[in-house]
């Protein structure tokens, strides 16, 4: 059994109140939860709230949503809270993003079909393409052994191709850079929300090397579309630029 979980919090610092922000006629959530509600392996979609007008705009819309507490310290922690509340039992948790209005469904499709026993933790990654990605401290790279499970994430570009200037890295070393969601066994998640901060993390400010200096593996999954997030209201037609989406 597979749900996917999209946490939504009213009170972003950035972007107050960004969930329910219009885009072309419909809300952000609105237009997350119907791409992802698509997906043809997931069992389950609920969003996971700690405001009340996002709760009732996705009834309202026809979506399920749950409540959750206001303070948590990342998506994953309120994804564990949701599944708690949840009678079903999952194997598989999905942590959608709520801030990416366009996903794409088959996103979803490609990381669920890569799920096997031994995985624990997933996430998507796409090559770098460009020496402007590869340096861009908000792109984080990732260093992978033969299983395709990543060694280490960095904001830093990784690893250094010595004798090559810069901006040519990218042409003589096949980079790969994080894009889209994570996936977590469920037992995996319960774990992982134990997990104290580590001095990687607080460095690098990327989860995902708590859980990997804390021996978790993470298996990075290839795929072929772009994850585009609304930070800022701004970002909002750069993506409709970008993308070309103005689709419902």
């Amino acid at each position: 059994m597979i749900i996917g979980i999209i946490p939504a919090r009213f009170a972003s610092t950035r972007f107050p109140g960004k969930p329910l922000i219009d885009i072309w006629g419909k809300s952000m959530i609105q237009r997350v939860y119907e791409r992802s509600a698509r997906a043809k392996t997931l069992n389950r979609l609920i969003v996971a709230t700690d405001d009340e007008r996002i709760r009732d705009h996705v009834q309202g819309f026809g979506g399920e949503a749950v409540m959750t507490r206001q303070f948590h310290a990342s998506g994953t922690d309120r994804c564990f809270e949701a599944l708690g509340l949840l009678a079903e039992t999952y194997r598989w948790v999905i942590n959608i993003q709520g801030d990416e209005p366009f996903i794409r469904h088959e996103q979803i499709d490609e990381l669920t079909e890569a799920f096997d026993e031994e995985a624990e933790i997933l996430t998507q990654m796409i090559a770098v393409s460009s020496s402007e990605q590869l340096f861009d401290p908000g792109e984080a790279k990732i260093v992978l052994n033969e299983k395709n499970e990543a060694l280490y994430f960095s904001r830093s570009p990784i690893p250094f191709v010595r004798n090559v200037a810069e901006k040519e890295w990218h042409l003589h070393h096949l980079f790969y850079r994080q894009v889209g969601m994570y996936a977590y066994r469920s037992d995996i998640l319960r774990k992982l929300t134990s997990l104290a901060v580590t001095p990687l993390e607080k460095a690098e400010s990327l989860e995902q090397l708590r859980w990997l200096q804390n021996g978790f593996r993470i298996k990075c999954v290839l795929t072929r579309y772009e994850s585009h997030c609304v930070d800022v209201p701004d970002d909002i037609e750069r993506i409709l630029r970008i993308t070309g989406e103005i689709d419902p």
